[in-house]
């Protein structure tokens, strides 16, 4: 198999390809990118306290109260919008890995219920299979009612139990 005259070992995605279909792999590999970013936002929030702190001290000559603080609020909201981002993006990732193991689940519960879901249309599309289990699951439940609610002959009517 190619694509775009490339043979298929050649294929720059194949790695990737190969942790998409593994939802442990895929949670390890945006685990290291979350640990990265993590590690990004830990920096940058260190950054922006010592960015606010020097330029809300940056006073010029002549400035009136508030002055300054007011000079440093653009550069302290930018720090802030990234490490807003940055915190959506970690969000992001865990919440990506726990959609595809969930994922999988459902995969795996869809299975199960479609191969339920045959097996009783099986039995229900087969007389011959649901006759025999269920002529011995009537006979436990005679011998333990004494005939009450089975089949029963007509010589035993007598012992028969009333409603």
């Amino acid at each position: 198999m190619s694509t775009e005259g490339k043979p298929f070992f050649d294929d720059p995605n194949a790695a990737l390809r190969k942790i998409a279909q593994n939802p442990a792999a895929y949670a390890h590999y945006l685990a290291d990118f979350n640990r990265v970013v993590l590690d990004m936002q830990a920096k940058l929030e260190i950054l922006q306290r010592e960015a606010r702190v020097h330029c809300r001290g940056t006073r010029v000559e002549g400035d009136k109260w508030g002055q300054a603080f007011l000079r440093s609020f653009p550069v302290e909201n930018s720090l802030n919008d990234v490490l807003k981002n940055l915190k959506s993006v970690t969000a992001g990732l865990e919440k990506s890995a726990h959609k595809r193991h969930a994922h999988d689940e459902k995969v795996k519960e869809v299975k199960k219920s479609r191969k339920e879901k045959a097996q009783i249309k099986e039995r229900k599309n087969s007389p011959a299979l649901q006759a025999a289990p269920e002529s011995s699951g009537q006979q436990g439940a005679q011998s333990q009612n004494s005939g009450y609610g089975g089949p029963t002959s007509i010589y035993n009517l007598d012992c028969r139990e009333s409603a």
